[in-house]
């Protein structure tokens, strides 16, 4: 099924959400992953922190209501939640290297079947460095992969990575919009199928071999 670029994302971040648990401290990567926090399930209570020093981020703004002076790590514009504080990148990567963010959420290039995480250098591309990824994937207690299972048709689950790495062997749980695929030491296993795809597809569209899960979940509309 062709799904626009909107449906993904959304169904991504709202598939992402559900891994959260009550009163966990969240870290969400630019791009993609920021849409996480608008999909935390009602009642829940989670802890948004942004990199650049931000602890209590609230929802994306409404158009029109923008504070220029209140972004994220990426320069997007966000709102703050009651009891938000602010703070230097010194306390923001303690608490961070400290082992103080239960999950954290990031985009990728590439995952591969070791968990092996390529997400900072675009070929061809000028780029600043990894920023605080190589932080994030080795201080979060999870550390889950939240993007697009293939980019205009390239495949990003591999058998190992072809591009420089971020992070070795740091990465628990890829989702996609065609699934949830968890990392393992045995190798990676399809847990759940998206009602916008199916084994089949998730296996073709993977450039490493995965295993199903006996308790595989088989999403419908």
């Amino acid at each position: 099924m062709e799904l626009d670029k909107k449906t993904v994302r959304e169904y991504i971040a709202k598939r992402v959400a559900q891994e959260f648990r009550d009163g966990y401290v969240v870290n969400l990567g630019i791009g993609l992953p920021t849409l996480v926090a608008n999909y935390v399930p009602e009642g829940m209570d989670v802890v948004f922190q942004s990199e650049n020093g931000i602890i209590g981020v609230g929802p994306a703004p409404e158009a029109g209501k923008e504070d220029k002076d209140m972004t994220n790590a990426g320069g997007g514009f966000v709102t703050v939640l009651p009891g938000a504080q602010f703070f230097d990148s010194a306390t923001s990567f303690g608490i961070i290297r400290g082992g103080h963010v239960d999950a954290t959420v990031l985009g990728a290039l590439q995952v591969d079947k070791k968990g092996n995480l390529a997400n900072w250098m675009v070929p061809g591309k000028m780029v600043p460095g990894m920023g605080g990824a190589m932080d994030l994937v080795v201080g979060a207690k999870e550390v889950i992969v939240a993007m697009e299972h293939t980019s205009k048709g390239a495949i990003k689950i591999l058998d190992e990575c072809t591009l420089p790495l971020t992070a070795v062997g740091a990465v628990d749980l890829i989702i996609t919009e065609k699934g949830v695929i968890k990392v393992t030491p045995e190798g990676l296993i399809i847990t759940e199928v998206s009602p916008y795809s199916s084994i089949e597809d998730i296996k073709a569209s993977t450039g490493t071999e995965l295993k199903v899960a006996d308790d595989v979940k088989i999403l419908t509309l």
